[in-house]
């Protein structure tokens, strides 16, 4: 069956744009009025530092958010949204409008053209020292998780299959070459993390990311003592430094992260300050041997002794609290680890889950994010399984299967956020299956995994990580259902079940209809409802209604005969018109702007007539997901608005152009 979306317009629908916008929409928008309707509201040019724009969005970094007259700007005819995100002034115009928008406004303030880059650059210089930090440390390990999950995994199976063989429960040869060459295999990530994180974060900080690779291997040179040896051996080597002021111990940063960040980010600077005053004949060998002797000498003689003491402060702070009496402190822990990822700050977190593993040989912070995930995925079970709306059921129950395997998001700000009681119900699960798993001593010989195949990282307990799975679903869902979640079904959704029995596909069909009111998916996969795409904005709706694709095959295909509206710069995004006035954008992948088209083909132009089925691009998943990215893909009705009724008929797997029929009526 194919995925199509059938839109029943009215007249009604058409009165209430005026109020929906604040004033009359006319067919023929006057961009250059809009544009400067935007620049006076947002506080003219004193107050614009850059512009640029997507597909949808007009991004502006204003540079005092107190003279912006946010509301004023989204009663101007024309934006159908105005929201802050990531330090931009984010305002949607929808495809094909924003470019032309983007045109008129450089002309009326006079700034010039920038890149999306160069905005992003702009806007994160006006965001406070804690989120920029926040930012940068995802930014550093987000692209690095794959390895420390792959060596977890690893690390996990090994211990437990030594167990198992020393126990007696499993006979292996231990010295043949799979088992040799595995257990060297489980840990290498972690043996060589400083180069890992050093590459990444000269990556983040501007520098060159081969430099950083080179301070992650000072740091753990051999000739250096192994930092994992020190417990048990003492401190073999000191070394005086700074001309006799003082000692260091010359011991390695195996494990470490805070003092590899903090050394890069040196070396960074010390690197960009000297490509502005080096001539440009003596850069190439002057700034990289002055940028890593530096760095390194600072490194050896200050920076690292002074930031291990730090992190070592940290981890045991941390430690202190979750080994609380009774379990309080992992109970606290567990229960206010949802809203952090809602608040974005999750991602400092692997600094916690790193250093525990460098300094106790396993995690105990792992299994109380765990726990957290999973009574999120309960609360929204619940949901799913009381309610009697079809909608919300479709949308809650791929959302709670998702936070199961570790990804919260939709389900948090699908499901328990726009209901409240059921977020709150899985913060108290949450916190019970932590307070279990302090109270066990519960640690996982890995990172970067949650929900339930968290549990391979546990496989040295892995009793008690099934317990505190159950603890932590049973009460976020018997919460829920008793007492987070009212059914309701209002009018509006008995409206769309009518909607969707009218669009029924006839049997026996073959070839599709191509109506002015249905949509056909644009790329085969699995077709998930709008909420579940993870992405607030899509997930929200207010770029438009519609549906998330999780694509098989990396092609594009026009979903109706139309009129191409807009090709993003980055080749990302597509927006196309349809000859009844639909208004689509297919945007391939989350986050995916930052890719800069790698990855990318379009096959079509700005003002091309296409017809349904026709290829309009092809996208590489495995390049996308490389890059640390999701593909799942938004095809959102950017003027849904103007429709009495916008009706998702089918969710699941789909093809491209499946022979469907839909009765527009």
């Amino acid at each position: 069956m194919g995925s199509w979306i059938s839109l029943q317009r009215s007249m009604a629908a058409d009165n209430n744009i005026s109020a929906l916008y604040g004033a009359e929409r006319e067919e023929g928008m006057d961009y250059r009025k809009v544009a400067e309707q935007i620049y006076e509201k947002v506080g003219k040019k004193e107050n614009l530092i850059s512009a640029a724009h997507c597909a949808t969005r007009l991004r502006l970094v204003i540079a005092d958010n107190d003279k912006c007259d946010s509301k004023a700007v989204e009663e101007i005819a024309g934006v159908k949204g105005v929201f802050f995100a990531s330090g931009q002034l984010q305002i949607i115009l929808g495809t094909g409008t924003v470019n032309k928008v983007y045109d008129e406004f450089l002309k009326v303030s006079g700034l010039s053209a920038a890149t999306k880059a160069e905005v992003k650059q702009a806007a994160a210089a006006q965001q406070n020292v804690f989120k920029r930090a926040i930012k940068t440390l995802g930014d550093i390990f987000v692209p690095i998780i794959p390895a420390i999950v792959a060596s977890g995994f690893l690390m996990g199976i090994m211990e437990a299959l030594n167990f198992m063989v020393n126990n007696g429960f499993l006979s292996l040869n231990t010295d043949s070459s799979i088992f040799v060459f595995a257990s060297l295999f489980s840990n290498v990530a972690y043996v060589f993390l400083p180069i890992l994180i050093a590459y990444s974060a000269a990556k983040a900080f501007g520098g060159n990311p081969y430099l950083g690779a080179v301070i992650g291997m000072l740091m753990i040179h051999p000739n250096l003592q192994n930092a994992w040896t020190v417990a048990t051996e003492g401190v073999q080597v000191r070394q005086s430094v700074w001309f006799g002021l003082y000692e260091i111990d010359l011991i390695g940063y195996q494990g470490h992260v805070i003092p590899v960040i903090i050394a890069v980010w040196v070396m960074c600077f010390i690197e960009k300050k000297l490509h502005k005053i080096v001539p440009e004949m003596f850069d190439l060998f002057v700034t990289p041997l002055v940028s890593v002797f530096v760095t390194g000498y600072l490194t050896y003689s200050m920076i690292g002794p002074l930031f291990v003491v730090i992190e070592n402060g940290i981890i045991d702070g941390i430690q202190w609290l979750i080994a609380l009496p009774l379990g309080i402190g992992s109970f606290i822990m567990g229960a206010f680890y949802a809203p952090t990822v809602v608040a974005g700050i999750h991602h400092m977190y692997t600094i916690i889950d790193v250093g525990q593993l460098a300094k106790y040989g396993v995690t105990y912070w792992l299994p109380l994010a765990s726990a957290a995930n999973l009574a999120q995925g309960a609360a929204t079970l619940a949901v799913a399984v009381k309610t009697k709306n079809a909608r919300t059921k479709s949308m809650a129950l791929p959302s709670a299967f998702s936070a199961f395997m570790g990804i919260t998001e939709p389900a948090i700000f699908g499901v328990n956020l726009r209901y409240f009681k059921p977020f709150i119900c899985g913060c108290i699960g949450g916190a019970c299956g932590a307070l279990f798993a302090s109270v066990v001593q519960l640690g996982a010989s890995g990172t970067g995994v949650t929900g339930l195949f968290g549990v391979l990282l546990c496989l040295n307990m892995p009793v008690q990580y099934i317990l505190m799975m159950a603890i932590s679903i049973g009460v976020s869902f018997v919460l829920t259902w008793m007492f987070g979640y009212k059914d309701e079904e209002p009018q509006a959704q008995k409206e769309s079940e009518n909607a969707i029995a009218a669009g029924e596909p006839a049997a026996g069909a073959s070839e599709p209809v191509h109506m002015e009111k249905v949509i056909y998916a644009p790329i085969q996969g699995n077709v998930i409802p709008r909420e579940s795409i993870p992405d607030e904005t899509f997930a929200s709706g207010v770029l438009g209604d519609g549906v998330g694709i999780e694509p098989e095959t990396g092609e594009v295909v026009a979903p109706f005969d139309g009129e191409i509206s807009s090709v993003a710069e980055t080749r990302h995004a597509i927006g196309i018109t349809g000859s009844g006035g639909m208004e689509l954008l297919i945007h391939i992948g989350v986050d995916t702007v930052k890719m800069k088209g790698d990855g990318f083909t379009v096959l079509v132009s700005e003002g091309d007539k296409v017809k349904a089925g026709q290829r309009l691009m092809t996208f590489d998943i495995s390049k996308i997901k490389a890059a640390g990215y999701s593909p799942t893909s938004a095809v959102l009705l950017t003027n849904s608005d103007e429709y009495s009724s916008c009706t998702v008929v089918k969710t699941g797997r789909t093809k491209q152009m499946e022979k469907t029929i839909a009765v527009d009526k």
